[in-house]
């Protein structure tokens, strides 16, 4: 049976777990990632405890890097009510600089080819195999896998219903040192229309990541302007900005990031990660996500090289499948919490719920955390 080879689009956390998976399995792997490494990404920075388990059959969690661990919740109203919640499962804090380098080398390491600096423009299938053409060259594949992140041109090529809708919401990200912040603690701070997390990562280091909707900073102006005005009015963020030592010379930020519904297939493409779909932000899982939704693909991938009556519609078919039995109630009870957060009204009703139905308070951040795999 002659050897396949496999394209990954997208060097992310569901691009680099994904071509871990399949190096470990012998089954050839080239990443095409636009960017290079290390690189900073607006991300939450917090992964659910879940993936320790697969991540350390994999040869790949990074525990030299000493990941901050997590174990409680703290969340302020936009006027600064406070409420605290042990989290069941806990999570690690760690930067994407960081992981996404560290799964890199480890790829490298393992025989995965790197095509960087280089963007896919577009991805065609016909007899049963893909011509992927980039920014530099053209490659052939038997199957792609899409890790591309939130919103690219891959999305405009396949025509994905979401692209063509705007979205207002921006999210912006920091790294701060911040004294006497408890290394164990991830907090979720109010304001009008938005919300701001901030909880470790590794070397002594805070991730400082909220999402506003476009009308306040149009409103003010500039970041600055707009975080003076609305964000400070919480007394915990006031705090924060005041004391904090902002280590980035100028925020990463991201616009029009979309919560809407996005297929786990597309033209023959398995889509991992947040090109399948992303959790709201204030569920800060996104990252394990896409570390579950690289396994699920690179499971089926695997099959599809390896046993010759696992078809290509079978390994499609079986993928979204576990894709939704996996993901599809969690990302919907994230977008319905959502509704819980950014304005003042709802953010005192998510406070008083927390101080006083803790069992369902905690409930409800279960639905936010899967079970390790």
């Amino acid at each position: 049976m002659p050897e396949k080879h496999v394209i990954v689009i997208g060097g992310g956390l569901a691009g680099l777990v994904a071509s871990l998976h399949l190096a470990g399995e012998g089954i050839g792997c080239t990443v095409i990632e636009k960017a290079t490494y290390p690189v900073h990404r607006v991300c939450g920075e917090y992964v659910s405890r879940e993936v320790i388990p697969y991540l350390t059959r994999l040869g790949a969690y990074p525990s030299a890097l000493q990941p901050a661990q997590i174990d409680r919740f703290q969340l302020t109203s936009t006027r600064g009510d406070l409420a605290e919640l042990p989290l069941d499962l806990g999570g690690f804090g760690l930067s994407r600089y960081a992981f996404d380098h560290f799964l890199y080398q480890l790829a490298l390491a393992r025989g995965v080819r790197f095509q960087l600096n280089t963007e896919v423009t577009a991805v065609r299938y016909q007899d049963n195999s893909f011509t992927v053409e980039t920014t530099q060259e053209t490659f052939s594949a038997n199957v792609v896998i899409a890790a591309h992140g939130k919103r690219s041109r891959l999305d405009k090529e396949f025509k994905r219903a979401f692209i063509s809708r705007h979205s207002p919401y921006v999210g912006v990200k920091y790294h701060i040192r911040l004294p006497g912040f408890p290394a164990d603690l991830i907090a979720l701070h109010n304001f009008e229309n938005g919300y701001c997390g901030i909880s470790a990562v590794e070397g002594g280091i805070f991730n400082l990541c909220y999402l506003t909707h476009r009308d306040n900073v149009r409103t003010h102006g500039n970041l600055k302007e707009m975080e003076e005005s609305v964000l400070l009015k919480n007394p915990f963020l006031k705090d924060i900005f005041t004391h904090a030592e902002f280590l980035f010379e100028r925020p990463e930020t991201i616009n029009e990031i979309s919560f809407e519904t996005k297929g786990p297939r597309e033209g023959h493409v398995l889509m991992c990660g947040d090109a399948a779909g992303m959790i709201t932000p204030l569920c800060g899982n996104g990252m394990a996500l896409a570390i579950h939704s690289a396994k699920l693909a690179a499971e089926r991938v695997v099959r599809f090289c390896q046993e010759p009556g696992y078809n290509r519609e079978r390994m499609e078919q079986d993928y979204e499948s576990a894709w939704k039995q996996s993901f599809a109630f969690r990302l919907w009870a994230g977008r319905n919490i959502q509704r819980l957060f950014g304005a003042e009204s709802t953010s005192q009703f998510a406070v008083q719920l927390a101080r006083r139905m803790k069992p369902l308070a905690n409930g409800l951040i279960r639905l936010t955390h899967g079970k390790p795999f």
